[in-house]
């Protein structure tokens, strides 16, 4: 089994996209308590250019961003591509009683 080294780039910008998402989470729960300061609402729209900016790089190096729990990983957590696995668990699911 060969194991695939990923480049520091990889993580460095990996690493900068979690502080943006941080800081853009951050910025949502403080906008939420107070909807009209300006200063931070243009802070938010900085951050959320520089996220875009950040991700849109990242993806053209390395391949597409996933949402969490959609990586294409064959790890037992994961589905995949292997239906069968994802029928079973489509009737596990099913079997539960209200």
């Amino acid at each position: 089994m060969s194991h695939h080294v990923l480049p520091n780039s990889y993580y460095s910008q990996l690493c900068d996209l979690q502080a943006v998402d941080f800081v853009l989470g951050e910025l949502t729960l403080y906008l939420d308590t107070h909807p009209d300061d300006l200063s931070i609402i243009q802070q938010y729209n900085q951050f959320a250019q520089k996220r875009m900016h950040t991700a849109e790089k990242f993806e053209m190096e390395f391949g597409p961003l996933m949402p969490f729990g959609h990586s294409f990983t064959r790890q037992p957590w994961q589905v995949g591509g292997d239906t069968m696995a994802l029928a079973s668990l489509r009737r596990r699911s099913v079997d539960v009683d209200l």
